[in-house]
């Protein structure tokens, strides 16, 4: 549509859709073309037109360039929701794949791909086959992503018409746009097949460099990405390769510098020869420092990418410090970033100019930058030895200005830098003690606090500074609570005069009696007991000697920094968290799953109740305690199903694509899937499938524990809430430690009767698990009744009065009516 075409938006008629109707079956051209743009201007605001599918399809057979791109448009738009209908577009799509007009036929196929309906796909096959080889080369690029996006749909028919052999070819093509289409659609394909499809080989690396040079901007981005994946087999190759692409350093394109900056970045790991590095890093320099000429949003991802490349090859920008300087319209996000990376350059060459900036920065009117520049000082001082007396000086400097939350962040990190240099800069104590009065931040307060008690013995009034702060002891926050309560007893420990004896017994009987915080109440108890049986042992634990502390607050883990430099100029380099923590890959659409043999998500077509761990924890209360995991346990552990990805391809040519990409899906452990009733996203990565089953005779609740989380969890605790039929487990809940990635099944004994509720009957089963490392777990499970039915349907006569009376709570559950009653036959007598 044109600019003029608001119109169409505007309408305000009543019956609209029979108007419609009527001029999309009008003889005149003209007619039927404004026709089909109210249609879609109707869709695009949300109305539904359609009922409007059949007339629509109609005017598909026009001439016209701009009406057939508005009807496919339409037609993908609806084609889901009407697949019967659909399948009457299939001979004009398949009539326009052959059409002389190549924009024509690239647009048929591309609409074909983009209409997910099972019926069209089986006709997709042939047009896509000749398009594939088609003259015209945006043709056959608009059919190269056709490729992966009906591999998305079906995945084997791709395979069996041998589409991904004639994507390879592509490759091998004249035009470069055609080739940087085969690569993306190659390398998505791969991405989401557990067999290799798309390996570069010496031949291929060629001919894909030699396409680089000719690339729209887009291209080259594919081609790089692709490129990075490829291990030259030696350091003269690498160095080749490493000549050939930086050119696109100089590239106008932001995404094109960093795809270049990824690709060499990861070739020098095979380089050798220290020259060829260094003149590397002094290439990469000025390509990173024109980022930052670049708008807010740009220089944010620069920096965020900048900020990786700088932990792993320092030296790259080790001479353009001076880039990194805030400047005053700058927003904060991006004055953040610029701090983050202006830290990790300081060096004791450029450390004078850099705290001339942290404290120009330490004025300015944004409390939450000037923090943070008062932090960034601090954490000059601890990085860099000889530097750390002038990063004093100018912390005592912005004391003495006497801005409130300056001050407080000064001696948050003074207090950092008397862990780092130990005994080295008491002298300044006294200046922080005259800042006392104005603290009124937790943080600061207990740095203070932890400064005092420390330095007890060095502080002649420490008692008297320490009681100030006792006066208020009740109200005061768990972390001030805290370091009151460790600073009063190393006061003791070093002057146990009568003062602080006093000062102790207040501070002990607060901390145990008037207080409800167990953290708080139980090192109260351990420092009593250590008191008052052994003053020396108490003096080595509390008294003993500190690990000196690193500024390490801001690097990453040297794997995940490799993972996240193989993936710069993506969405990890700017979250700084590997693909895996953020995407979500969903099940390809020709898998069969369980959910579609079986709606409710199990064999036996019982629902499953997803948890909600907000549920409230009186709801979920028992007076059966946890039965906790403490022994091995055989169930069997594995690692959790791989984090999926999702489509990243899109449509190089401009329409949406909302297809749903495969996943590598591992080997489950054995036995039925069981329902989810705790999501990975409420468990804080922990996910808990579980069902009730039958095995042998025995009622058994099978759970599944996946541990998706970053850390090991262990001591698995489970407690089940009274209920109509009595559950309660019949021992321990057995299941080892998950490392991350793993997960473990294994089956609890369950017991009846002895857990019974009071009221009308319920299927509901609330269910409460907990660990170590976690808090309280809590979920609702469905209580299935044929789990209470003998296989035989024989049973001792004491077990039939036991079930009979059970049946009947079940009836009652069902909301049974007889209209006699019911009397179960007595089958222990046959």
């Amino acid at each position: 549509m044109s600019g003029h075409d608001s119109k169409y938006f505007s309408t305000t008629k009543k019956g609209e859709i029979p108007e419609l109707k009527e001029e999309l079956n009008s003889q005149h051209r003209d007619k039927r073309k404004d026709a089909v743009k109210k249609v879609i201007a109707a869709m695009t605001v949300g109305k539904d037109v359609s009922s409007l599918f059949t007339d629509v399809v109609n005017c598909m057979q026009t001439e016209n360039l701009e009406l057939k791109k508005l009807v496919y448009l339409y037609l993908i738009n609806y084609a889901k929701s009407q697949p019967d209908l659909a399948i009457l577009a299939v001979n004009t799509f398949v009539k326009d794949s052959q059409d002389p007009n190549p924009l024509i036929r690239a647009l048929a196929v591309r609409t074909m791909g983009c209409i997910r309906v099972d019926k069209i796909t089986e006709y997709l096959c042939d047009p896509l086959q000749r398009c594939l080889k088609d003259d015209d080369p945006y043709v056959r690029k608009t059919a190269a992503v056709c490729v992966a996006k009906l591999y998305d749909i079906n995945a084997e028919l791709v395979e069996d018409r041998g589409f991904l052999e004639s994507l390879k070819d592509l490759i091998s093509d004249n035009n470069p746009m055609v080739v940087a289409n085969a690569v993306a659609a190659l390398a998505e394909i791969q991405e989401h097949s557990s067999r290799p499809i798309f390996e570069i080989t010496s031949h291929t690396l060629s001919k894909l460099l030699t396409a680089l040079n000719e690339c729209t901007e887009w291209g080259q981005v594919f081609i790089l990405d692709a490129l990075s994946r490829y291990k030259a087999a030696d350091a003269r190759e690498a160095e080749n390769i490493v000549e050939r692409i930086t050119p696109r350093l100089q590239h106008a394109n932001c995404a094109v510098v960093l795809s270049a900056v990824k690709m060499i970045l990861l070739q020098m790991e095979l380089i050798s020869s220290t020259d060829v590095v260094r003149n590397l890093c002094k290439k990469m320099a000025p390509p990173l420092v024109t980022l930052l000429s670049a708008e807010p949003e740009i220089q944010y991802v620069a920096l965020r990418n900048i900020n990786l490349i700088v932990q792993k090859r320092p030296t790259i920008l080790a001479h353009e410090i001076k880039v990194f300087f805030c400047k005053y319209n700058d927003p904060i996000y991006v004055k953040m970033e610029k701090l983050e990376i202006m830290i990790k350059l300081a060096s004791d060459r450029n450390i004078d100019q850099v705290l001339l900036e942290f404290k120009e920065y330490a004025t300015e009117v944004d409390v939450d930058f000037v923090r943070r520049a008062v932090r960034a000082i601090g954490r000059c001082a601890i990085k860099l030895d000889r530097a750390a007396e002038r990063c004093i000086s100018v912390l005592l400097e912005l004391i003495k200005i006497k801005v409130n939350y300056v001050v407080q962040e000064a001696i948050i990190v003074i207090k950092d830098i008397f862990r780092r240099y130990p005994n080295m800069y008491e002298s300044i104590i006294a200046t922080l003690c005259e800042s006392l009065d104005t603290l009124d931040e937790p943080e600061a307060k207990a740095s203070m606090i932890w400064i005092i008690g420390e330095y007890a013995e060095r502080i002649d009034n420490a008692d008297e500074l320490l009681e100030s702060f006792l006066e208020s002891f009740p109200e005061e926050p768990p972390q001030v609570q805290l370091q009151l309560l460790t600073a009063t007893v190393k006061l003791f420990l070093k002057k146990p005069t009568e003062g602080p004896q006093q000062m102790i017994q207040v501070v002990l009987n607060n901390a145990t009696v008037e207080t409800d915080n167990p953290d708080l109440r139980d090192r109260a108890y351990i420092y009593w007991r250590l008191l008052s049986t052994d003053p020396e042992a108490a003096k080595d634990v509390v008294l003993a000697e500190k690990p000196v502390i690193s500024d390490d607050s801001n690097q990453l883990d040297p794997s995940l920094l490799d993972e996240l430099l193989a993936n710069i100029a993506t969405l990890s380099s700017v979250y700084h968290k590997p693909p895996d923590a953020f995407v979500t890959r969903a099940k390809t659409a020709s898998q069969r799953t369980e959910d579609e043999d079986y709606p409710d998500g199990n064999e036996k077509g019982y629902s499953a109740n997803v948890g909600d761990g907000g549920a409230s924890p009186s709801t979920s209360s028992s007076s059966v305690p946890y039965t906790a995991a403490r022994q091995p346990s055989p169930a069997q552990v594995m690692p959790a199903p791989a984090s999926p990805v999702p489509d990243l391809l899109g449509d190089l040519i401009g329409l949406d694509n909302n297809a749903i990409v495969p996943a590598d899906q591992p080997a489950m452990p054995s036995g039925p899937p069981l329902p989810i009733l705790l999501p990975a996203s409420t468990g804080q990565g922990l996910q808990i499938s579980a069902q009730l089953a039958r095995q042998d005779g025995q009622i058994f609740y099978s759970l599944m524990f996946e541990n998706n989380s970053q850390i090991t969890l262990d001591g698995f605790m489970i407690q089940f809430n009274k209920n109509s039929f009595g559950l309660a487990a019949a021992g321990p809940l057995q299941v080892p430690p998950l490392a991350p990635g793993a997960a473990a099944r294994t089956l609890l004994p369950m017991v009846l009767f002895q857990n019974m509720s009071p009221g009308p009957p319920s299927s509901l089963l609330q269910v409460a698990v907990k660990n170590n490392q976690q808090p309280v777990w809590y979920f609702n499970d469905k209580i299935l009744l044929h789990v209470f039915f003998s296989e035989d349907g024989r049973m001792e006569r004491t077990s039939f009065l036991e079930v009979r009376s059970l049946f009947h709570i079940a009836l009652a559950y069902c909301g049974t009516k007889l209209s006699k009653p019911y009397i179960m036959k007595d089958h222990t007598a046959e």
